[in-house]
């Protein structure tokens, strides 16, 4: 077996150097750290009044920006004054206006690569709520958001239709820059019929068609998320390309494809679920078919990667869920019968993880 460029990607996080650090500049680093929850839910609230948006034709007051938004004036100010400090827009010289900058940028609703949504997402009071509860799932192990919510966040969006329209626009969002990269990374030319499992709007699949217009597809998604794709295809005039059929992977995957693909799907579950996920694909597959899976891939000990920190978010928001190392997701493939042979890295942060069935 030969798995070639198995080092996953190295996105920046800032890494603490306690050792080379004074203890007042360690207390200053680590007061930045622990108030990171301010600035994280002062972005929300930013991104929830619609701020960027507001400025998006130049400099505004805050007395302007305040009866655009619905918001007050003074508090409005403070929030911004606050905003300035990690980049988040520009305070006039004359004080009292504001302009967008880089960062703020990537909060307008119509650009595309937009993180409005993202940020929403970030701001749900459920969601919120269980990353305070945090301790109960490190000493538990078990997701504080199913603990708060009675529910998994599946279904907790399948009754919140607010919530649910977030999460599909978060997750829309984060396909429109993580689809390039992919497509980017693997040769999808010789397929005759790309079959996505639990491809959410199918923005993913609609790139892959794009760049290989010989090919044809079949979506499988829930109800939820079925309508969505179905407009996105005839949006990008794939429609006579595309089958979506409505239909739940842990029972059962369209037979038919010569390659299987799942974005951010196993890392939602425990082993036993993501086994069922990637058995139902294998169970489908031809026998020199090929199943890809689209996830971050945890690196070595010390290495910062944002998969560290999303890992921390599956075990708080997802009952089971979790990232994985190569050894684990050769695992996952082994128990269903497939063997890993090749891990390509995206120019993101995720890597095209590629199974094929064992040759008899």
């Amino acid at each position: 077996m030969a798995i070639h460029n198995v080092q996953p990607p190295s996105p920046a996080v800032p890494a603490a150097k306690p050792d080379e650090n004074t203890e007042a500049e360690a207390q200053q680093a680590m007061r930045r750290l622990v108030t990171g929850a301010w600035v994280s839910q002062a972005i929300v609230v930013a991104a929830e009044l619609s701020i960027a948006d507001h400025l998006a034709d130049g400099e505004r007051s805050v007395n302007d920006l305040a009866v655009a938004s619905g918001a007050n004036p003074d508090a409005l100010y403070r929030l911004l004054r606050a905003l300035t400090c990690v980049g988040l827009f520009q305070e006039g010289h004359a004080g009292r206006t504001f302009r967008n900058t880089a960062l703020s940028e990537t909060l307008r609703s119509e650009r595309p690569g937009s993180l409005r949504s993202l940020v929403r997402q970030m701001g749900i009071e459920i969601l919120w709520q269980s990353w305070g509860n945090t301790l109960y799932s490190v000493r538990t192990g078990q997701s504080a958001f199913h603990r708060l919510a009675g529910q998994t966040l599946f279904d907790y969006i399948g009754t919140h239709p607010e919530a649910a329209e977030i999460v599909n626009d978060a997750m829309a969002s984060l396909s429109e820059q993580e689809a390039p990269t992919v497509v980017d990374a693997y040769d999808f030319s010789a397929a005759a019929t790309i079959v996505d499992v639990g491809g959410g709007h199918g923005l993913l699949l609609a790139e892959i068609l794009a760049a290989t217009p010989k090919a044809r597809g079949i979506l499988l998604e829930l109800p939820h998320a079925a309508e969505g794709a179905l407009r996105l295809f005839a949006e990008r005039d794939l429609s006579s390309r595309v089958d979506v059929i409505v239909g739940n992977a842990l029972e059962a995957v369209p037979t038919g494809g010569d390659i299987y693909l799942m974005k951010h799907i196993v890392h939602d579950w425990d082993d036993a679920h993501a086994i069922r996920f990637v058995s139902n694909c294998a169970a489908a597959m031809p026998a020199d078919g090929k199943l890809l899976l689209i996830e971050m891939v945890l690196p070595p000990p010390n290495q910062p990667h944002f998969a560290k920190l999303l890992d921390l978010h599956m075990l708080v928001n997802y009952p089971g869920g979790r990232e994985r190392t190569i050894e684990e997701f050769k695992r996952l493939y082994e128990a269903a019968g497939l063997q890993l042979t090749r891990i390509n890295p995206t120019s993101g942060t995720t890597c095209v993880i590629e199974g094929t069935k064992f040759k008899t």
